[in-house]
């Protein structure tokens, strides 16, 4: 069994890896950290002004080395939480939710794993939450999962 584990640093991906590692422990985990292009973030802020945009590639060599070392970060939750996990960080291709589920095909991944909220922020408001579109498109099955009550 292949799980295919979204993971974006907040409390909730680390809520979804902690389950996962409780509910299937030594099995195999890629986790997965979609990112960006800078580029692509500052055409969908700009509302279709007319912007200029600084082709040389270093903010997104910047930005690909970060989110490397966040889905690392995350692979090593998984281990911690007894999975065989391994990393695995891509640019979005057209969407966050688009690129999971192109890559749980990739893997052909028995199950996809997700936290309820990550760290859209607004922009989720606006286009849906990652985890309800990833819900909704997957040919696989989809467990959401909810952070631990702070409460508690």
């Amino acid at each position: 069994m292949t799980i295919l584990i979204a993971y974006d640093g907040s409390d909730d991906a680390k809520a979804a890896i902690a389950f996962a590692g409780r509910q299937f422990p030594g099995r195999q985990a890629v986790v997965l950290t979609v990112w960006e292009r800078v580029a692509m973030t500052t055409a969908r802020a700009s509302a279709g002004l007319m912007m200029t945009f600084d082709q040389t590639g270093a903010e997104d060599e910047a930005v690909a080395e970060a989110m490397s070392a966040l889905a690392r970060q995350g692979a090593e939750l998984a281990r911690q939480a007894g999975l065989d996990a391994a990393p695995r960080c891509e640019p979005d291709s057209v969407a966050v939710w688009s690129t999971i589920v192109d890559v749980a095909d990739e893997l052909d991944a028995d199950l996809i794993v997700t936290g309820t909220r990550g760290l859209g922020g607004v922009r989720s408001l606006l286009l849906g939450s990652t985890s309800d579109r990833v819900l909704h498109h997957a040919r696989r099955p989809v467990l959401v999962v909810p952070a631990a009550d702070k409460d508690d």
